[in-house]
């Protein structure tokens, strides 16, 4: 579920693997400015900023401004949505693994 305050899809932003990793460096620190970011990835500052585009456009990303240099934070509670959907199928794994288990208790009897 899109809430109004965002435009991109929480699970499309997180798909990503750079977008991922740029969530992981900003839950790490409390807030990060771009050229600092920039420097953990072999990509120009354009292709992060695009990345931290998508991710704020998700709500997952919130900057500002402090004086020429940007800072970003992250905003996990979109990460919510994400959580709420593999709690649901989680059930099937977890009931999964416990035919597995007594399958191969069966195996050893």
């Amino acid at each position: 579920m899109i809430e109004n305050n965002q435009l991109r899809d929480v699970f499309d932003a997180i798909a990503d693997p750079t977008r991922r990793r740029l969530i992981g460096l900003l839950a790490e620190a409390e807030e990060i400015p771009l050229h600092e970011l920039t420097a953990q990835f072999q990509m120009g500052r354009t292709a992060v900023s695009k990345h931290l585009t998508i991710l704020k456009e998700a709500g997952l990303v919130i900057d500002r401004k402090v004086g020429r240099e940007t800072r970003f934070r992250l905003n996990a509670y979109p990460l919510r949505e994400v959580q709420d959907w593999t709690a649901f199928y989680s059930k099937y794994w977890s009931t999964n693994m416990l035919r597995l288990n007594q399958l191969l208790e069966e195996e050893e009897e």
